[in-house]
């Protein structure tokens, strides 16, 4: 048996809702996970199900034997000890309650080292005496050890309705969405995101907050009255939600991104990672789940809560339908119009051409954000009324809207910066970009313009989705450029990210002879902008020097667009 690793979660993960001990081993021959990222439900690892004793490998039974005895000889018996497997063959997660940190941590050390040294957990055993003074030693540590309680927030210490967003795509967009709509209606909103904590969408404090330390920094403000709460997988799979629970939750959908990292392989897998947060909404509030993405619709059957859906669908979709019928709510896309299915009435409460972020249609992802962001503030009480002005209201601009398809015109050239950071977003930045180029918009190019794109993403995802981005940028764009993100690589060499993306162009048919690389976002735009002024769209999969990148083109007297006819 071989430690994986020790980790405390200090609130609700994918294993249990409040805060437990995770130790992770490895027993015997091990295989690292290899399969389809789309497994049918007969393959799944359910990560959270328990396995029952009779499956355990003995080194495991051991090990389970004196956890359970140091917790209940110091103090931490509170909540049953349970064994889950792992998708890598060969390991195995023993999870249980905590309530002092560094005891907690103590006993799992000391539990993993009795174990592995074959002392027997039995009270009635008798130990020889190298083994006694071992035991020994480790119960004087653990007596000694402080006890400083989980950090997550109570619901008796929270004043504040929350909803929280999380998904693979969108997820910031949508809780943008929702506090500009909560703002408009008069309240004062916290918000965290990957740019930052914001105040009635004013940036506090910059960085990535969509773990718990954002979500402690907001519920702990006196100035806000209100929290939407971006949630990303890192927090979730590193140290679980700050919270006990929510009022809403929003789940956006799933596809490839993060995956191969802290266990989690598949699609489905994934899902049930993320769907922690619906998981803890409370049964009177209102879990908001994509009916079109299958993995985001079965996390229906795992709430508490009432469930609204969204849905680019149209009203025949069998999920809508049965939900429906039961009452639940539903906010759907109807021949042009956000429609609202709520109390058995339906209601169209805004056009598709009202909406900026769409560009008239020419951006469905964002008409699906926007029923999702639609959902959610309803969930905490916005009129139709109040939702429609403020979704008419939002720009996709740099101000409200940071690095998600904020689109600049420069003489003939259209500039799209965009935070396209796996296959489903290029999919749907570069489907954006040949919609302008088309001349399908009154934005600036002509009909028939070329797109040139300007991509690269951060090291921690895995090999497929490299190429994958790599493979789908090929097939819509008639110029790439690769741009390294050295400051995301997350440990993988900068020269190897670079391979597979230019791998996935050679799979996608690009001649690699003509696709540079550059060194920084701002190097590889700085490049394209001293050609010829030609008809022209350029999406830059732009994150790391964003700020630099809107300096500019302001510099070079780009004329930003908030929307179509600008």
């Amino acid at each position: 048996m071989r430690l994986v690793e020790i980790r405390l979660f200090e609130g609700p993960s994918v294993y249990r809702l409040l805060p437990v001990v995770k130790v992770e081993v490895a027993v015997g021959r091990t295989r690292t996970w290899r399969g389809s990222r789309t497994v049918q439900d007969g393959s799944l690892v359910h990560l959270a199900r328990p396995v029952g004793a009779e499956e355990w490998p003995d080194p495991v039974t051991d090990l389970v034997a004196w956890v359970r005895r140091l917790r209940a000889d110091h103090g931490e018996h509170v909540g049953p000890v349970a064994v889950h497997r792992a998708s890598d063959a060969g390991r195995w997660v023993i999870t249980w309650p905590w309530s002092g940190a560094e005891r907690a941590r103590l006993i799992a050390e000391a539990a993993l080292d009795l174990a592995l040294r074959s002392v027997s957990p039995g009270r009635r055993v008798r130990l020889t005496g190298t083994q006694t003074r071992v035991v020994s030693r480790w119960a004087e540590r653990i007596d000694a050890a402080r006890t400083s309680a989980p950090s997550w927030v109570r619901d008796a210490d929270r004043r504040m309705p929350v909803v929280s967003i999380t998904g693979t795509n969108g997820k910031s967009t949508v809780t943008r969405l929702i506090t500009h709509i909560l703002l408009g209606a008069g309240r004062h909103v916290g918000t965290t995101t990957s740019d930052g904590i914001l105040v009635d969408e004013r940036l506090v404090d910059a960085g990535d907050w969509t773990g718990p330390g954002g979500a402690a920094a907001i519920l702990g403000r006196s100035d806000v009255d209100v929290a939407v709460l971006e949630t990303a997988r890192g927090g979730l799979v590193q140290r679980g939600i700050g919270y006990e629970s929510n009022e809403a939750s929003v789940f956006t959908n799933v596809s490839s991104d993060h995956l191969d990292l802290g266990g989690v392989h598949t699609l489905a897998e994934l899902a049930e990672v993320k769907s922690t947060v619906c998981r803890i909404t409370r049964p009177d509030g209102w879990v908001v789940l994509n009916a079109d993405d299958a993995y985001v619709a079965a996390v229906a059957r795992r709430v508490r809560a009432n469930v609204a859906w969204f849905s680019m669908t149209l009203p025949g979709h069998t999920v809508l339908a049965r939900h429906r019928a039961e009452g639940a709510r539903a906010y759907t896309l109807e021949g042009g119009h956000l429609v609202a299915h709520e109390d058995s009435a339906a209601v169209s409460f805004l056009d598709v051409a009202d909406l900026p972020i769409a560009l008239g249609g020419l951006a469905p992802h964002n008409v699906a954000n926007a029923l999702a962001a639609a959902a959610g503030a309803r969930a905490l009480g916005a009129t139709l009324a109040q939702v429609a002005d403020g979704l008419r209201d939002f720009r996709p601009s740099a101000a409200l809207s940071p690095g998600r398809m904020n689109l600049f015109s420069l003489g003939q050239r259209t500039v799209i910066v965009d935070f396209a950071h796996n296959e489903a977003g290029a999919e749907a930045i570069l489907a954006v970009a040949a919609a302008v180029a088309a001349g399908a918009t009154s934005v600036t190019a002509p009909v028939a313009a070329p797109v040139t794109a300007i991509i690269g993403t951060a090291g921690d995802r895995p090999d497929d989705t490299l190429r994958g981005i790599g493979r789908i940028t090929a097939g819509r764009a008639q110029r790439v450029a690769v741009k390294e993100t050295r400051a995301y690589l997350r440990g993988r060499p900068a020269e190897d990210v670079v391979r597979l993306l230019r791998e996935g162009l050679a799979e996608g048919g690009a001649n690699l002879d003509d696709v540079p690389v550059f060194e920084t976002e701002l190097a590889a735009l700085e490049a394209e902008l001293a050609g010829a002024d030609v008809p022209q769209v350029i999406v830059l999969f732009c994150h790391e020097q964003r700020d630099e990148v809107f300096e500019l083109l302001a510099r070079l007297g780009a004329k930003p667009l908030d929307g179509i006819g600008a």
